[in-house]
């Protein structure tokens, strides 16, 4: 098969400089989320005291948060052609990060987020004097849930220009 050049970035300069127009693009709007929703999962879960499968809910949410850190900062400044093999499919690379490791994830730490807080429910009764972790798991989950669905939108997002044959990921 013949080989498929990279898809346009933003002309090169110099020094560097936003792709405004992948901020102002859906994509763009959804990473913000993605970075907002997953930052306030894991600093909640990370703020309290936290036992068992909460590691890897932790552990999922962390993971996804600084790969969608770097497929952001790639796309916003324009230099997604710098990265080897995934540069000339960075629209495949997108929708990969969204529906395989977004979703499932961040769906996985939101369900054992919101077993945990099933599991301190009766600590939300008035009268109780312990410490109790239900609210932070309860917001945990909800914001993980958020961001399992913001993921899901990008990845129709960039499926659905798959589909039509684009290749950028505007």
């Amino acid at each position: 098969p013949p080989a498929v050049p990279p898809p346009p970035g933003p002309l090169a300069r110099g020094s560097l400089s936003f792709h405004r127009a992948y901020l102002r693009s859906p994509l763009g709007l959804l990473r913000l989320g993605q970075l907002a929703l997953g930052a306030a999962f894991w600093v909640t879960v990370a703020a309290h005291k936290y036992e068992g499968a909460a590691h890897f809910a932790l552990f999922a949410a962390v993971l996804v948060w600084l790969l969608t850190l770097a497929l952001f900062g790639l796309s916003l400044l324009g230099r997604w052609t710098l990265v080897p093999w995934l540069g000339s499919r960075w629209l495949l690379t997108n929708l990969v990060h969204d529906l395989a490791l977004g979703v499932g994830l961040y769906a996985a730490a939101t369900g054992i987020m919101g077993y945990k807080a099933g599991r301190k429910s009766y600590c939300n009764l008035p009268g109780y004097s312990q410490h109790c972790l239900y609210s932070a798991y309860l917001s945990a989950s909800v914001c993980g849930g958020i961001a399992a669905c913001l993921y899901l939108f990008s990845g129709l997002y960039c499926l659905s220009r798959r589909c039509r044959d684009e290749r950028d990921i505007i």
